[in-house]
């Protein structure tokens, strides 16, 4: 089991934002790749740090890790799912740490003195999943168009920051002489410009290529609930890193089951004859057509709760119910004798309403099945 990410960085969920960026600053420097060379402990302990940062720095993340916990963020590597990438490190929090590592901010050993990581932009998609599918997990292969580097493009120094991916200048100022660093704009910081590439690559040597991404759906998901797989996005030039694919859940309506968080709900429409004598009758869940016992004289409202037979917890925690909804169906339409009939029970004391104690109103049926 992955350990939590407030205990990786020593803060809790009340903890302020500044606080939670000065934990993961203080470890972040404490294991850092130049203080501890060939310490795979320590390199593995900066990593879960940066994973832990880049999803508690992220409110919109924060949000659904609180909520979700680790599952929230499966379905691929890179942040959030485990598959930490120094690169990914660097490029993104090389700024936390000031001067501490030299190179103008960067990380001295690392990306070139200053030398920018060019990572390719993420791509979205949306998947619709059936209410099974949800309920019980799923291995979806999906068809991705992305940007990829075209055979035979080649790469060479930026002449203009010599590779190092930073230009320093030199001002005169009244405090005396300043010096300053900034990304390169001729490579935007790669330290790389393109050389030769095909006809059919665009200005920066990529082409549009057809893939196909196996996406491991865990069971629980909720709609509009977002996964990444790590590297599956457009690739960038040079030695960059590929951006991520960003797969959105979208979850298709079910003919007889409606869902409310990990419950589902199910309307059942009872004959007068079964509500009278009782029944043994077929209902639909997510895992297929089941059997219930409905008892002489159930009443309409009586809700049957099938625990269980709901959906499982993103979190881990079990199973959700399936809540049965007992409609007894009045029929529109009598023949003669049928009318007859029951002109005849009018007056007969098994057909007068006698509600006991333990038939509860409407009312308080709503309030025990939100509670």
């Amino acid at each position: 089991m992955k350990e939590d990410y407030y205990e990786i960085l020593g803060v809790n969920k009340s903890s302020s934002d500044a606080d939670i960026k000065k934990a993961y600053r203080k470890m972040a420097v404490k294991y850092h790749p130049d203080k501890n060379p060939d310490d795979k402990e320590a390199e593995e302990k900066f990593k879960k740090a940066a994973e832990a940062y880049e999803v508690l720095s992220n409110p919109e993340k924060k949000q659904r890790y609180d909520q979700f916990g680790h599952q929230a963020f499966e379905g691929g590597g890179g942040f959030g799912g485990g598959g930490m990438n120094m690169d990914d490190i660097f490029s993104q929090f090389g700024d936390i740490f000031g001067g501490a590592f030299g190179g103008g901010g960067g990380f001295g050993g690392f990306g070139g003195g200053g030398r920018r990581v060019v990572k390719g932009s993420n791509l979205r998609i949306r998947v619709n999943l059936t209410l099974e599918e949800v309920a019980n997990g799923v291995e979806k292969k999906i068809k991705v168009k992305r940007k990829v580097q075209a055979d035979g493009v080649t790469y060479k120094t930026c002449s203009t920051c010599n590779g190092a991916g930073q230009v320093t200048k030199i001002q005169n100022t009244i405090l005396g002489r300043m010096q300053t660093s900034a990304p390169c704009h001729t490579c935007g910081g790669a330290g790389q410009i393109l050389d030769k590439k095909p006809s059919d690559a665009d200005a920066q040597g990529m082409i549009a290529k057809e893939e196909m991404v196996s996406v491991k759906i865990p069971a629980g998901v909720v709609d509009g609930m977002q996964l990444k797989v790590t590297g599956k996005g457009n690739a960038a030039p040079g030695d960059g890193i590929a951006g991520d694919l960003l797969v959105v859940i979208q979850e298709k309506e079910h003919a007889t089951l409606k869902r409310e968080g990990d419950n589902l709900h199910y309307d059942l429409y009872v004959s007068m004859p079964d509500a009278v004598l009782g029944a043994s009758l077929e209902i639909d869940t997510v895992t297929g057509k089941v059997r219930i016992k409905v008892e002489p004289g159930v009443q309409s409202g009586k809700i049957l709760r099938l625990r269980g037979k709901g959906i499982p917890s993103i979190n881990g925690y079990g199973k959700g119910d399936l809540l049965v909804h007992v409609n007894v169906w009045t029929p529109k339409t009598l023949d003669k004798s049928q009318k007859d009939f029951f002109e005849s029970m009018r007056s007969d004391e098994h057909f007068q309403p006698k509600p006991e104690k333990s038939d509860k109103s409407f009312f308080e049926k709503v309030k025990d099945m939100f509670s």
